[in-house]
């Protein structure tokens, strides 16, 4: 079960953060989940704030990670077991960075890579990993998904 793999991983599936904003976190159509934004969120507080810099791309990375996490949080919410998940189809990456930093695949790369050691085939998914001026709470970085469900 996905579920006991993320537990021996040490990660725990909080209850997930709610909307920021006049949204709903997942909506399912289909076979296909869609997982809104989710930012670095733990314990009701952002933890990770403020721009990737190329001295903070490991801190971004964990960043991403955390964004993930929330995602499946908001994913065992809505779906109830997590093994009902056949793939991820799409992540989009945000990274609050300046112009100078070309690093975001990198950053996001620790979304991507966790997803692929928790489900394997099923975790591979296409991408993108944009730069922005600036992330709500000033969150480090933030990532929606789209999920193919059974």
């Amino acid at each position: 079960m996905i579920e006991d793999k993320i537990k021996e991983m040490g990660i725990t599936l909080e209850a997930p953060p709610a909307p920021a904003g006049s949204y709903i976190p997942v909506v399912i159509t289909g076979n296909l989940a869609y997982v809104s934004g989710q930012i670095p969120f733990l314990n009701g507080k952002v933890e990770f704030t403020g721009k990737v810099t190329d001295d903070t791309i490991e801190t971004g990375q964990k960043s991403a990670r955390l964004c993930v996490i929330n995602i499946l949080s908001q994913l065992k919410k809505e779906l109830g077991d997590l093994d009902r998940i056949e793939k991820f189809v799409r992540l989009n990456g945000f990274v609050n960075a300046g112009p100078e930093f070309s690093m975001h695949p990198k950053v996001i790369n620790g979304a991507s890579d966790l997803l692929f050691e928790i489900f394997g085939d099923k975790g591979k998914h296409t991408r993108i990993a944009l730069g922005v001026s600036n992330l709500p709470l000033n969150s480090m970085t933030e990532i929606d998904a789209v999920v193919q469900i059974k």
